[in-house]
């Protein structure tokens, strides 16, 4: 372990499951938080049940909690429930994943809580907020997605809006802010002592990833046409067009200079050089210009060439562009065994996380531990 580790004493006690939560504490664990993970006697955490396996858990469960141990618990067996309240007791943080109310009615809210452990920093992170009508709601993120609006500004021909890339609200909206708030109340509780109570709603921080669209609205311009904005098809230099090969471009050529650059390199019609109030027309006539050739021959033009203008890549070939990290000297192993892999590169910088380590995740094992802090 780095000597003097941010997070060097701090104690993290995990009630969440899934992604937000648990990535979440990953990333404090790696800046030297000590993080236990409670989890459902017997079977644990439902992660643990997916595919595909690494070892006793899946290998999504072993990326996300490699390096934390784990403490079996029924919450609703009030012998265990103090158990819990005696452990919390001693964390500096609190993460918690339940709908709204549950953790009161399990006598693990913050009131509980605080009233043992005055200055603890309690994150909630839900998907809709501590109130309002659609707080105590089932959710996932392509739902949190959808009614937070984001979801649909971006449609095929036919209008319909498309699946995102990847889990955008459970990370960009659960983890991250929960991460940044989490760092903030500790250090303001580093010179106050005060303990802070910390919402995260997942729909409501959405918002951010919608900041330009926030903008033109509060200034008059309306929300965003779907489809049809700058950033959303509506304009040729921020596109998407298919290659004679069934592979596709990835058009980002909004300044003047890369705009220009990139109509002379594809032999585009002089015609279509100016985009303004032709769009439609120009991302017609670049539609056929792409779909000409195949990706290799476009790779071969936009090579070395600055027009923000690229090969939408397989996952093997960012691999091999060094763009996605296969190789990264943290790995995570299978308890009790030697077998292990390259783990999730983390974001926290390399100055300020733990050496690079093989690093096991709990295993069922450990849910019957009879004191995690002892």
């Amino acid at each position: 372990m780095n000597a003097a580790l941010p997070l060097d004493g701090i104690k993290v006690l995990d009630l969440s499951t899934l992604l937000p939560g648990p990535l979440a504490t990953l990333m404090l664990a790696e800046a030297g938080a000590d993080v236990v993970k409670l989890e459902r006697p017997g079977r644990g955490d439902e992660m643990r049940t997916y595919e595909p396996k690494f070892g006793e858990a899946s290998a999504n469960y072993a990326v996300l909690n490699r390096g934390k141990r784990a403490y079996g618990v029924d919450f609703k067996d009030p012998a265990q429930r103090d158990r819990v309240l005696e452990l919390a007791a001693e964390a500096d943080v609190v993460m918690e994943q339940f709908r709204p109310g549950v953790a009161d009615r399990l006598g693990l809210g913050y009131d509980a809580v605080r009233a043992v452990n005055p200055d603890v920093v309690y994150c909630s992170i839900t998907g809709y907020g501590p109130t309002g009508p659609h707080a105590k709601r089932a959710g996932h993120d392509l739902n949190y997605l959808a009614e937070s609006g984001l979801l649909g500004v971006v449609t095929d021909s036919t209008g319909a809006p498309g699946l995102p890339v990847t889990v955008l609200a459970d990370i960009a909206a659960g983890t991250y802010p929960a991460v940044v708030n989490i760092l903030l109340a500790l250090r303001r509780r580093d010179r106050t002592g005060e303990g802070t109570r910390l919402q995260v709603s997942m729909t409501h921080n959405l918002q951010v990833l919608g900041y330009g669209y926030f903008a033109a609205h509060q200034t008059g311009a309306g929300w965003p046409r779907p489809g049809a904005e700058q950033l959303t098809g509506g304009s040729p230099r921020y596109h998407v067009y298919p290659t004679s090969d069934g592979r596709h471009i990835a058009c980002a050529a909004l300044e003047q200079k890369f705009w220009d650059r990139l109509v002379q390199l594809v032999g585009l019609d002089e015609k279509f050089h100016d985009d303004a109030g032709q769009e439609e027309d120009v991302v017609t006539a670049l539609t056929a210009r792409f779909a000409a050739e195949t990706s290799e021959h476009w790779r071969a033009v936009l090579d070395g060439e600055d027009v923000c203008t690229v090969v939408v890549a397989t996952f093997d070939e960012a691999v091999d562009a060094g763009l996605v990290d296969i190789e990264a000297p943290e790995r995570v192993s299978a308890p009790g065994g030697d077998a292990s892999f390259a783990t999730l590169p983390s974001p926290v910088s390399a100055t300020l996380r733990r050496a690079p380590a093989t690093t096991p995740y709990p295993s069922l094992a450990e849910l019957g531990n009879a004191s995690p802090w002892a």
